[in-house]
């Protein structure tokens, strides 16, 4: 589920940052996942009057000329698809783009702890609650195939303020109603 968010990630980004005009994707070309999510995006990015620019970053070491490129290509916001490589580096990741003045949207809340702007996901709490439900099922005795599928029913929302007034961004009142949490 978390590709067909991409358009609604980049929608919220652009509701919090609607100077940016151009926004850079940092994602992985070699994650299936990564590359989906960016399929999702480009398809909102029309509807939004946005520019992308890709970052494809393949290693940790292809990180800084990604955030050059996309500073002088006039990036007003990041966006950081998951994979591996973009948890694993997240404290560069951030680094860099707090250095470049770039606002960070994540599908990881641990992102926007850690000084990105915002996250939008499904609510993990709600997930391992639902899952615990399937778990008594099964132990009562139901079988797998007899299960249904679910979505996600509930997301999440989580800004940063304190990051926000570092970059001289005012959420608008419309974003602050709908978060789910505020961290300043």
């Amino acid at each position: 589920m978390s590709s067909e968010l991409g358009g609604k990630r980049l929608e919220l980004l652009k509701e919090a940052v609607p100077a940016a005009s151009r926004v850079a994707i940092l994602f992985n070309p070699a994650s299936i996942r990564s590359v989906h999510q960016w399929r999702e995006i480009e398809g909102a990015a029309q509807s939004l009057g946005v520019q992308l620019h890709a970052m494809e970053v393949r290693q940790a070491d292809e990180l800084e000329r990604a955030f050059d490129t996309a500073t002088s290509e006039g990036a007003g916001a990041l966006i950081v698809l998951r994979d591996f490589l973009m948890d694993t580096h997240q404290t560069r990741i951030l680094y860099l783009a707090a250095k470049s003045r770039l606002p960070v949207m994540s599908e990881l809340r641990d992102f926007v702890d850690a000084g990105g702007l915002m996250s939008y996901a499904p609510s993990l709490a709600d997930l391992y609650r639902r899952a615990a439900g399937y778990v008594h099922k099964l132990l009562q005795g139901a079988k797998p195939a007899d299960l249904p599928m679910e979505q996600p029913m509930k997301f999440e929302l989580v800004l940063n303020l304190k990051t926000a007034q570092a970059l001289g961004i005012t959420f608008p009142p419309t974003l602050l109603i709908l978060a789910d949490e505020v961290i300043r």
